[in-house]
């Protein structure tokens, strides 16, 4: 009988000692990751579907320093204003029935050195003058509008045309420009030349177109070259 009790607490003991580790032991894993606390982030910025905006910086240039165009290329727009009546001087008294109309070729690179144009005009019926650039002219006195100065080749606006022909005065060769704007005639130049000079006309004309053209062809006809030293001064303007 002593011997099954010692046998029983002997039993006990021993199933006492391997349970008692089991239940004190600290757990050896680390929390599951669910159970930690996220990190401290800040919120995410809002997204505007808007294009972001640049705070401006006292670096940026004023309006005085901004690059403005060349004056070179700002465009000239052409209208349609009518130009300013030429004043044309006062017939002279006993006037000889022609008189000459002397000037620098306006094509130097293809002229002589030394040498001018020479017109020969009626003066009952031109008077040398100045156009409304400033530069020597004729203007018809009975013909409103209708005025022959000195050109050089130059562009042409898109709405306007030309049409040539070549047309020799005895020893004169002049390419004869009609220009048209939208299919009507604006104006007719003139660039003549012989073996010394070239320069350019250019007709301008309101009515009596057909009376200004024949008109002033009459004095183009007379087209000649003369020495500079031998040239009549034009008009001051």
């Amino acid at each position: 009988m002593i011997r099954r009790i010692i046998l029983v607490l002997v039993l006990i003991l021993l199933i006492t000692s391997c349970g008692a580790p089991a239940a004190t032991e600290a757990p050896a894993t680390e929390p599951p990751a669910a159970t930690e606390a996220p990190a401290a982030t800040e919120p995410p910025a809002f997204q505007s579907l808007e294009a972001p905006t640049r705070a401006p910086s006292q670096e940026q240039p004023t309006a005085s320093q901004t690059a403005q165009p060349p004056s070179t290329q700002i465009a000239v727009t052409r209208t349609d204003t009518a130009l300013p009546t030429l004043d044309l001087p006062t017939e002279a008294v006993n006037a000889p029935e022609q008189m000459v109309w002397d000037g620098t070729p306006t094509y130097l690179a293809e002229s002589t050195p030394g040498f001018a144009f020479r017109v020969t005009y009626d003066p009952e019926r031109w008077a040398l003058t100045t156009d409304q650039f400033g530069f020597p002219a004729l203007g018809h006195r009975a013909i409103p509008g209708c005025v022959l100065a000195v050109t050089a080749g130059r562009g042409l606006p898109l709405n306007m045309t030309v049409e040539h022909e070549m047309l020799n005065v005895g020893d004169v060769t002049f390419d004869i420009g009609n220009v048209f704007e939208n299919g009507a005639l604006k104006f007719v130049t003139y660039v003549g030349g012989n073996q010394r000079i070239i320069t350019g006309f250019q007709l301008n004309f309101e009515e009596q177109v057909s009376e200004c053209r024949a008109s002033a062809f009459a004095v183009l006809s007379t087209l000649t070259s003369v020495p500079t030293s031998q040239a009549t001064p034009t008009p001051a303007s």
